[in-house]
């Protein structure tokens, strides 16, 4: 595990012992409070560590000091003593090292604690903040039947080829994810998004800071040789932009607008959305990031959510917005709201995309800093999706289908796959 950060970087241990509603949080999100003791107990051992090396440092260098000021006859006895105070100082370092690793291995555990306004409970105790769109009777087709039959997404081919959860995307539905992107880039840089291309493999320290590591190691692909890792989101990428830096507040919100390949092992999900688009290894998204001030940080959150509304609205997809409970919050997320599109095939709502504020918990472990006129602060971070595009792909095959099994494409995506406004049966159909 990697352990270059100081202990005290990783949680906010200050408010975790003095701020009840923060501690809370925690208890919300299933930590135990014996495992919040622990780390308590554990940053004081740091603490009376971290300060007997320093007064033993202090201490060592006020007598190398003497050693050069001493007299001839003095200097033998203090280069004797000085030797003893090493020795001492020497086992305080190993010491503080010990405890400073003990302590970082539980505080990398520790989530972020639920903001008060989550609710509490497990996946079923979500709230219900907005529902918009008809619920659709059952299609002609699933998804799954609608690409296979149209000759636009090849899954039997590429299980020959790289196993199970794979597909060949083809023919229209190639222009129409590329409609999808564009369109979703122009859609957030009316919002002040900067678009960026993130790299695809991160070094396991990203992962830890990012908050990924250790609870989601299970999900994600390992490159060992190279000690590099997939990401499952740019949003990895994207949070170690800034990465030590110290961003000037005039310059916030600064946001940003990731496009990447993904990687998901989809561990645990055996036997669940084995056909189709919905639960693939590999799939292209547009991610949205934000550093903002912490003042302003839950108006991002309200941004974020407005824009993915806007989104999945402009494509004509009857959708639903929750606030998920704090139990099934990820470990990073302070709060999160889903975007559940209607999947008429299934008659429920299924997951397109979420969005959370992070608080400060990924800058913390970044060491991403505001440059203010009174210092220097943690900032705030967000993300949210604007566009899982092959779940949104799916979404749009069953609630633009048609009765003859072809697919309408919606509307504002017309401007960037001209010519093509219905996706028909193939020929041999």
């Amino acid at each position: 595990m990697w352990l270059a950060l100081l202990s005290t970087a990783v949680i906010n241990l200050k408010r975790l012992r003095e701020d009840e509603l923060y501690r809370t949080g925690a208890l919300h999100k299933g930590v135990d409070s014996s495992t919040i003791d622990r780390l308590l107990d554990l940053s004081e051992t740091h603490r009376q560590a971290l300060a007997a090396a320093e007064a033993l440092r202090a201490e060592s260098n006020a007598a190398s000091k003497e050693i050069g000021r001493a007299a001839p006859e003095e200097r033998q006895a203090k280069i004797d003593a000085a030797g003893g105070l090493k020795t001492r100082l020497t086992a305080a370092e190993v010491a503080l090292t010990a405890a400073d690793e003990e302590l970082t291995k539980l505080a990398l555990t520790m989530p972020n604690p639920a903001h008060e306004s989550v609710p509490v409970g497990d996946e079923d105790d979500y709230r219900v903040e907005a529902t918009v769109g008809d619920q659709s009777p059952p299609p002609a087709f699933d998804h799954g039947a609608i690409g296979e039959r149209l000759g636009i997404v090849d899954t039997e081919r590429a299980v020959r080829m790289s196993g199970s959860r794979f597909a060949y995307i083809m023919g229209d539905a190639v222009r129409l994810q590329l409609a999808l992107v564009q369109w979703t880039l122009a859609k957030v840089a009316e919002h002040g998004f900067t678009p960026v291309i993130t790299p695809v493999l991160v070094r396991e320290e990203m992962m830890e800071l990012a908050g990924f590591f250790p609870t989601d190691r299970n999900q994600v692909y390992a490159l060992e040789a190279d000690e590099l890792y997939l990401i499952g989101t740019s949003e990895v990428a994207l949070a170690g932009l800034h990465r030590e830096e110290r961003i000037d507040q005039a310059d916030l919100p600064v946001r940003y607008a990731g496009y990447s390949s993904c990687f998901r092992r989809e561990a645990g999900t055996y036997g669940k959305d084995t056909t189709g688009l919905f639960r693939v290894h590999q799939f292209d998204k547009v991610e949205m990031f934000v550093y903002t001030d912490p003042d302003r940080s839950w108006e991002e959150l309200e941004l974020l959510r407005q824009i993915q509304e806007e989104i999945v609205g402009g494509l004509g997809l009857p959708y639903r917005v929750i606030t998920v409970a704090s139990a099934d919050l990820g470990a990073a997320a302070a709060k999160k709201y889903d975007l559940e599109v209607w999947l008429p095939s299934e008659q429920r709502y299924r997951e397109v995309t979420s969005c959370s504020n992070y608080t400060d918990y990924s800058a913390r472990r970044m060491s991403t800093r505001i440059k203010t006129d009174d210092g220097n602060v943690l900032a705030h971070t967000l993300n949210g999706t604007a566009c899982a595009i092959g779940r949104t792909l799916l979404y749009i095959f069953e609630n633009h289908q048609r009765p003859d099994g072809s697919v309408v494409v919606p509307d504002v995506l017309h401007a960037f796959c001209p010519g093509l406004e219905v996706i028909g049966p193939a020929a041999n159909a």
